[in-house]
């Protein structure tokens, strides 16, 4: 009896180590780094902050190469490689930690992902869809300090354990249906005011065809439903009328629309 009981929980370890190297490999776990919650009314402040973060650089290379529909001058971004490496260099070269505010980390890790997107793209240019390049989200290319994550890791270990819902709005896929890259870089002085702009922007785009009675919506609502639902939003209506300008009848059919993997590349 003690020696099967024995075998049982050696099987048991080797189930939950074996799910751990997936997680891993998946891409997906955030490597250690830190998950502030961001409380329920988020403010923007500089002041609550062991570091304060400058992305002028990036904000800098957003407005020369993204245009106001949110697509991207890829070409002109491989131009000014430089310069978007140093920035990239410069992210990487920092270390998060619990002593950052939750303004500082939500900015820091918004700006990696998209910039770290847009060097994927580069890196297989060109290239119709995100969706071509092998792991794309899953690989681990993305250094920070002495660890590696991947774009999965960033959204799905990191930022989405944030308490943050609006970060789906932020954070850009290179793709036609992804929220569209901003041209600010985003930062801890203006997060709040800046995620409230995504979502609004998103929301309100023909990325969802909204009216009172139907709701056509864009898969994001369907890949991360739960991230959504909360008491005070105790469905994907009630969260979307938040914000649209055009308030959904709670009986309303709602579907989702297909995802647009296509690049998101200026023409």
């Amino acid at each position: 009896m003690k020696s099967a009981f024995r075998i049982v929980v050696l099987m048991l370890i080797a189930i939950s180590l074996h799910s751990c190297h997936l997680l891993s490999a998946a891409g997906l776990s955030s490597q250690g780094q830190p998950t502030k919650k961001a409380p329920d009314k988020l403010t923007s402040m500089t002041t609550n902050s062991a570091v304060n973060i400058d992305h002028s650089d990036w904000d800098v290379l957003l407005k020369k190469h993204v245009n106001r529909a949110g697509l991207v001058d890829y070409k002109g971004f491989q131009e000014d490689r430089p310069a978007l490496n140093a920035y990239m260099k410069k992210l990487s070269d920092l270390n998060p930690t619990n002593d950052w505010s939750v303004q500082e980390l939500l900015a820091y890790y918004i700006n990696l992902y998209n910039v770290y997107t847009v060097d994927l793209i580069l890196k297989n240019y060109p290239t119709k869809s995100i969706q071509d390049i092998d792991g794309a989200f899953t690989k681990a290319f993305i250094p920070i300090g002495k660890r590696t994550l991947s774009l999965g890791g960033i959204e799905s270990g990191v930022l989405r354990k944030m308490n943050e819902p609006r970060i789906h709005f932020a954070i850009n896929c290179a793709s036609i249906s992804c929220p569209k890259l901003s041209r600010d870089a985003y930062t801890a002085a203006r997060i709040n005011e800046q995620l409230e702009n995504a979502v609004n922007g998103f929301i309100n785009s023909d990325k969802n065809e909204i009216t009172a009675k139907n709701a056509k919506i864009s898969s994001i609502f369907k890949f991360y439903t739960k991230d959504f639902i909360t008491d005070k939003t105790p469905s994907l209506i009630a969260y979307i009328n938040q914000f649209s300008d055009t308030k959904i009848d709670s009986g309303a059919e709602t579907t989702f629309k297909e995802y647009n993997w296509s690049l998101n590349e200026q023409k």
